[in-house]
């Protein structure tokens, strides 16, 4: 067993399959070292977990608990990209986290904090990233939380 796969395994975490784009996009590409995923919401089995707006009809532990599935999706298809190693990932360079979120609510950094602490529960130092946190009024199907992100691979 690889170590993240190892990793995964010591955290209970089961890595949902990836899912299919749902237009005309690629869920990845990769650019030499560099692979980008395509914003994952925070579904589960198909079924969207978390609908509406943080600050309003979400408490931003849901906001969390939505940035922490959406990273599962990520993962997902980070492990499809890398041909079901991920140990291959290097580093997680970037995260946009999308918050679908009331105009006066102002803590999407805490919302993202969701994901950007699983990816370091699990990479450790390589999951250590760069961040944007931005509100917006709505999201594709009402999700709570859209993340894309940037990951460095090696070998």
């Amino acid at each position: 067993m690889n170590t993240i796969e190892h990793r995964l395994t010591e955290l209970g975490i089961t890595l949902p399959e990836a899912g299919t784009p749902a237009g005309n996009y690629q869920a990845f590409l990769p650019l030499g070292d560099r692979l980008l995923l395509s914003g994952q919401t925070c579904r589960v089995n198909g079924v969207l977990a978390y609908a509406g707006q943080v600050g309003g009809t979400l408490s931003i532990e849901e906001g969390q608990a939505a940035a922490r599935l959406c990273t599962l999706n990520l993962l997902a298809q980070l492990k499809a990209a890398c041909g079901g190693e991920l140990d291959r990932v290097a580093r997680c360079v970037r995260l946009t986290v999308f918050v679908s979120s009331t105009p006066d609510f102002g803590a999407q950094p805490l919302v993202a904090n969701g994901a950007s602490d699983l990816l370091v529960e699990i990479f450790g130092e390589r999951g250590a990233h760069v961040r944007s946190a931005v509100g917006v009024s709505a999201l594709p199907g009402h999700s709570a939380v859209e993340i894309d992100a940037e990951f460095l691979l090696g070998r």
